[in-house]
């Protein structure tokens, strides 16, 4: 197809617009709404405009050289990510809605490097740049692929066109139905996704044998949902492993950015009314943990060692579950809503970053977060005439929220109480791996998140020690591994010691009307779970929140700080730019732009010093200013109270 060709398919078409009248239609949609020209249509057509010309910028343009043509170089990793040919979805969607030949030559390059360098006899692609890498991710780069040709086929030549559904013909009835055999041979997401992708297959390519493996997993979706909350299950080595407490793994990031758009889109595909009704349960349980700010509180998850604040660092988003079904829970749209504007705040020079103050630290983005994301916006873009009504007029279940729930589920516990949002996480589901041996997210009866109407975040979480679980998927911590989490500590000659190590804290909630009182028990414990050698470790912590404020508390036994100090740590969170004021020893402000953050003690504070007067974790990507309150056997027991001015 020359450019006067290809100009004139796609003369007239604006973003956003229905694409063509003859295309095929795949499944059952939704009854067409109006949201197409809305604030969703606007917004999710921007981002996608942006992130793929951000990523045209660092597409390789050197046909001489198959190791790198139409390859997306990542500013943050010293490799090329084997998933980046993900981006021809996205740059098909703008070639044939824009007219611009530039995103079909760059969804051309990106696919040719894909086979040049990552493809497999089997059909399958690798993640990374070496035969013997995880082919799992296949069908993700299989769902891109089948949906790029499903909606915008038609800008290919015949010839181009015909070898693409080849190839996914050898993607499918290869490598995924030789080893994607059953809905949980692996962590969930994959198998949830399979639902969807094997449907779509054997559609597009009119392949019963794939409708008939999708049909197959599809029966045993109803299997992974947590009771009481219907939150989906199964992000865990393995994935039915139960802890100490007999909790099973659950991820909110996978969960709601991979795992329940295959549920949803495959519902809707075949009209299953059972599986929408699970849907809509699902969704809502999940959406307990969005922020007023559209984050997902992933503090807890079992791999929040890929939180990023809006969600996960290589999934896709959660926009095409909860805005294809807004027509159910006007809430659903709210929050695809209010997540895609914090995507939007996390974005700069065209490239999504891994959390809110990646620019403020000057830590590169990884380009993974941008080609993944950008799937999901192509994809809502092609469904928006047939999407129900998306706004953002009904408030979030945390905007509206008072009083304590209690995930029994998870342990992990959600306080609201005036401007305050809380998080209280005693969860010990701990994600474990091969190489890694366990990973440990917030637990011990830990403050994950605190978050203030007026100012936003407060407190965040990360890792009790950052490590790169998926090294080629996950950027090294820049400077100090400072944990993020607001903990009790004892470093001592034999290590550290804190209350985040430990799998057994008690935790108890009191709510009188007026304040939440939320009281723990916990101890002071390495990363093997030891405790201290001939001392009490045992320590407590108490937070509390009225209209006013939040107290923090904490206190040791005197043995634990005989011979060695013990601290109570509160990194809060602040982008560097944001004034620090040391009132006095016992007070501290900090200005944000909608309010000042107050830090009050009855013990001497300390700001731990650093390079950049921030420290910075890449769990979720934030800076924070790190106040420190010792410890001593004459002052075994220090409050703090955090306010907004």
């Amino acid at each position: 197809m020359d450019r006067r060709d290809f100009n004139k398919l796609v003369a007239g078409i604006g973003i956003g617009a229905t694409i063509s009248t003859n295309l095929p239609s795949f499944g059952a949609e939704l009854v067409a709404g109006d949201t197409a020209g809305t604030e969703f249509d606007r917004l999710t057509k921007n981002l996608l405009t942006d992130w793929c010309d951000g990523m045209l910028r660092h597409q390789v343009n050197e046909p001489g050289n198959p190791g790198l043509h139409g390859a997306l170089l990542c500013p943050a990793c010293s490799h090329i990510h084997g998933r980046c040919s993900d981006a021809l979805y996205p740059f098909m969607h703008l070639a044939h809605a824009t007219g611009k030949r530039k995103y079909l030559d760059a969804a051309i390059n990106v696919y040719e490097w894909a086979e040049n360098n990552v493809s497999q006899p089997d059909g399958s692609w690798t993640n990374d740049i070496n035969p013997k890498a995880w082919r799992g991710t296949t069908i993700f780069g299989a769902i891109a692929l089948a949906e790029a040709l499903h909606y915008h086929g038609e800008v290919l030549d015949e010839q181009r066109r015909v070898a693409w559904n080849k190839r996914l013909d050898e993607a499918a009835g290869g490598y995924l139905y030789r080893d994607f055999k059953k809905i949980d041979f692996t962590n969930l997401n994959y198998g949830m996704t399979g639902v969807y992708g094997f449907h779509l297959f054997g559609e597009l390519l009119n392949n019963p044998k794939y409708t008939q493996r999708s049909e197959q997993f599809a029966k045993r979706v109803k299997e992974f949902f947590t009771r009481p909350n219907s939150l989906l299950w199964g992000e865990g080595k393995p994935n039915d492993n139960r802890s100490g407490r007999g909790l099973l793994p659950v991820d909110l990031g996978y969960n709601v950015e991979e795992s329940l758009n295959g549920v949803v889109l495959y519902a809707l595909a075949v009209n299953d009314q059972e599986m929408l009704d699970l849907a809509v349960n699902t969704l809502n349980g999940h959406l307990e943990f969005m922020l007023p700010d559209g984050a997902w509180d992933n503090s807890w998850g079992t791999r929040s060692q890929k939180w990023s604040y809006w969600g996960s660092r290589t999934s896709d988003g959660c926009q095409p579950a909860f805005s294809l079904m807004a027509g159910y829970n006007p809430a659903f749209g709210t929050a695809a809503i209010k997540n895609a504007e914090l995507l939007q705040r996390c974005t700069g020079d065209g490239l999504l970053h891994g959390g809110p103050h990646y620019v403020s630290h000057g830590v590169k983005p990884c380009m993974h977060h941008t080609f993944a994301h950008a799937k999901v916006m192509a994809l809502v873009q092609d469904k928006m005439r047939a999407m129900p009504k998306v706004d953002s007029t009904t408030p979030l279940p945390r905007q509206t929220a008072d009083g304590v729930k209690h995930f029994p589920e998870l342990d992990v516990w959600l306080a609201a109480r005036g401007p305050w949002r809380a998080t209280v996480s005693a969860y010990d589901s701990i994600y474990k791996t091969k190489k890694s041996g366990l990973l440990q997210q917030p637990t011990g009866g830990s403050l994950a998140v605190l978050y203030h109407d007026k100012v936003g975040l407060l407190l965040a979480s990360s890792m009790a020690r950052y490590e790169m679980v998926e090294p080629l998927n996950m950027q090294p911590q820049p400077g100090e591994d400072f944990p993020l989490t607001t903990r009790l500590e004892s470093r001592r000659d034999d290590g550290w010691y804190t209350n985040l190590y430990d799998l057994t804290a008690d935790v108890n909630t009191y709510d009188d009307g007026q304040q939440i009182d939320i009281q723990v028990k916990t101890s002071l414990q390495n990363e093997s779970r030891d405790k201290p050698a001939g001392d009490d470790s045992a320590c407590e912590l108490q937070y509390q929140f009225n209209a006013t404020h939040a107290l923090i508390s904490a206190s040791v036994s005197p043995l634990a700080v005989k011979e060695y100090t013990a601290a109570l740590v509160l990194p809060i969170i602040s982008p560097s730019g944001e004034e620090v004021r040391r009132v006095s020893e016992t007070r501290i402000e900090i200005v944000k732009p909608q309010g000042t953050v107050v830090v009050e003690s009855d013990a001497p504070m300390t700001i731990k010093a650093t390079e950049k007067g921030r420290v910075f974790n890449m769990v979720p990507g934030a800076e924070a200013v790190p106040i420190v309150f010792q410890l001593s056997p004459t002052n075994a027991i220090v409050q703090c109270q955090v306010s907004v001015i």
